[in-house]
C-alpha cells in the first residue's frame, strides 16, 4: 500500500492508483451523511388509568429496518431495551416485542406513576417520542350528614355531602327522590388529590317523610357512586271523619247516626276527642274513643260535629255538619258528598273529608231562601212603584170644577146675572138650563 501510495514519475507511470483513493473516500463520506432509519416513524398514544388498574404502553415503528427500540420511565430510566428488562420493577412485564413493536404492561398503577415515558428508536440520528400517563383516583369516601335526625314539617334542614380524595375534583348532584336539587359546593386541595363538599339546604314537609335524599358522584374514575339518607319528618295529625250509619240516605227524626274519626300523624296522635262546635254536647250522644253515635236523632241534634287529635307537633280537626230531616222526607239532596271545615289553607292540599249530607242540605236551604227574598222584595218594590204613580195622578185632577152656566159667574152682581153672562147663555130664560154634577 505504501508503495501504491508513492507519487508517479514524471512519466506518469501507475498514474490511474491514485484517481479511485478520493472516489472510495467520497463513497465513504456519503453513507455516512444518509441516516439509518431513514422513512421510518415512531408512534404511541396517551393512556389514562384507574389508580390501581394495569397501564399499557406501546411503541410502534412504521417502516421498520430492524432498529432497536427502547422504553425509558420520566427519570429516563431503561425500562426494555429491545426484549431485555434493565430495571428492576417487575410491575413493568413485556406484552409484545417485534421489529415494528415494544409493547409493555404496568400493573397496579399508582399516583406515583403518572408521568412522561419515552420510546427511543436507535437510528442515526436517534428517534424518540413520548406517552403520558394520567393516574386517575376515585373518592376514597362519600358521606352525607344530616343536620338533624328527625324534623318537623315546614323546618329547613341542612345536609352536607363530603367526597374525599379524589383526581381530578369530583362533582356532587343531589336528589330527592327522582328529582334533582340544587347544592353549593366547595373544593379543598390536599397534595395532588382533592375532597369535595356539597350543601344542600331543603324545607320538608309531610310528604318528605321517608323520601331518600341521594348523594351521587360524577368521576371519569367510577360510575354509579352514591349514598343516600331517608327523611325522617314529623308533621301534626291529619283528620279525617267517616259516616258509618246511616250508609246512604237522608239522616232522619227517630234513626241512629254513627261517626268514626280517624287521624294520621307523626307521631300517631294519641289525644282524640269530640265535641260540639257553639254548643254543647247533647246527653244522649254517647262518644266511645273514636266513635260517637246517637241512637234517636231529633231535631236538637242540628249543629256541627267536631274531632280533635293531637300529637308532640301540633293539633288538627275535622268537622261533621248534620242536620236532620222529617220522617216523611224523601227528597235527596242534589249532591252527596263530604265537608270539611280544614283548620287551616295549608291543609286543603291534603283533601281531608268528612262525610255530612247536612252541609248540602243547607246550601240548598239557603239557595231556596235567597230565592224567596228576592221575590218578596220585586213584589214590595212594585207595589210601591204603584202607589207613587197613583199618588201623582190624584195630585195632578184636584180642584174646582164648573159647568157651561157657571162660567163668568164671579164677575156677576147675582145669580141671574151670572146665567146671562155665561158662554152660549141666550135671552130667552125659558130655554136656559142648569146642570148640577
Amino acid at each position: 500500500m505504501a508503495g501504491r501510495a508513492q507519487p508517479s514519475g514524471p512519466a506518469g507511470s501507475g498514474g490511474g492508483a491514485p484517481g479511485l483513493l478520493p472516489l472510495l473516500l467520497l463513497l465513504l463520506s456519503a453513507a455516512a451523511i444518509i441516516p439509518r432509519g431513514h422513512g421510518q416513524n415512531l408512534v404511541t398514544e396517551d393512556v389514562t388509568v384507574v389508580e390501581g388498574d394495569v397501564a399499557t404502553i406501546s411503541c410502534r415503528v412504521k417502516n421498520s429496518d430492524d432498529s432497536v427500540i427502547q422504553l425509558l420511565n420520566p427519570n429516563r430510566q431503561t425500562i426494555y431495551f429491545r426484549d431485555f428488562r434493565p430495571l428492576k420493577d417487575s410491575r413493568f412485564q413485556l406484552v409484545n416485542f417485534s421489529n415494528s413493536e415494544l409493547r409493555v404492561s404496568l400493573t397496579n398503577v399508582s399516583v406515583s406513576d403518572e408521568g412522561r415515558y419515552f420510546c427511543q428508536l436507535y437510528t442515526d440520528p436517534p428517534q424518540e417520542i413520548y406517552t403520558t400517563i394520567t393516574v386517575l383516583v376515585p373518592p376514597r369516601n362519600l358521606v352525607i350528614d344530616i343536620e338533624k335526625e328527625t324534623a318537623v314539617e315546614g323546618e329547613e334542614i341542612e345536609l352536607n355531602c363530603t367526597a374525599m380524595a379524589s383526581r381530578p375534583a369530583t362533582t356532587i348532584r343531589w336528589f330527592k327522590g327522582n328529582k334533582e336539587l340544587t347544592g353549593k359546593s366547595e373544593v379543598e386541595r390536599w397534595s395532588d388529590m382533592y375532597t369535595v363538599t356539597s350543601q344542600l339546604l331543603l324545607k320538608v314537609g309531610r310528604e318528605d317523610d321517608g323520601v331518600p335524599v341521594i348523594c351521587l358522584v360524577d368521576h371519569p374514575a367510577v360510575k354509579d357512586l352514591q349514598t343516600q339518607r331517608y327523611l325522617e319528618v314529623m308533621y301534626k295529625p291529619q283528620v279525617r271523619v267517616s259516616q258509618n250509619y246511616p250508609l246512604q240516605g237522608l239522616t232522619r227524626e227517630g234513626e241512629p247516626l254513627e261517626l268514626t274519626c280517624t287521624a294520621f300523624g307523626k307521631p300517631q296522635p294519641t289525644d282524640m276527642r269530640w265535641l260540639r262546635v257553639d254548643d254543647e254536647m247533647p246527653q244522649h250522644v254517647v262518644v266511645s274513643g273514636s266513635n260517637l253515635l246517637i241512637s234517636n236523632l231529633n231535631k236538637t241534634d242540628n249543629g256541627t260535629y267536631r274531632c280533635e287529635a293531637s300529637n308532640a307537633v301540633g293539633k288538627s280537626h275535622a268537622d261533621y255538619m248534620l242536620f236532620v230531616y222529617d220522617t216523611t222526607a224523601t227528597t235527596e239532596p242534589a249532591v252527596h258528598g263530604f265537608t270539611q271545615l280544614p283548620n287551616s289553607a295549608e291543609e286543603l292540599d291534603y283533601g281531608d273529608l268528612s262525610d255530612s249530607r247536612a252541609g248540602e242540605d243547607g246550601a240548598i236551604r239557603s239557595v231556596d231562601h235567597a230565592v224567596v227574598g228576592g221575590v218578596v222584595a220585586v213584589v214590595v218594590f212594585a207595589m210601591l212603584c204603584l202607589l207613587i204613580i197613583l199618588g201623582r195622578y190624584f195630585a195632578r185632577h184636584k180642584g174646582t170644577y164648573f159647568t157651561h152656566e157657571a162660567k163668568g159667574a164671579d164677575d156677576a152682581a147675582d145669580a141671574d146675572t151670572a146665567i146671562i153672562n155665561a158662554e152660549g147663555g141666550q135671552n130667552n130664560s125659558e130655554e136656559k138650563k142648569e146642570y148640577f154634577i
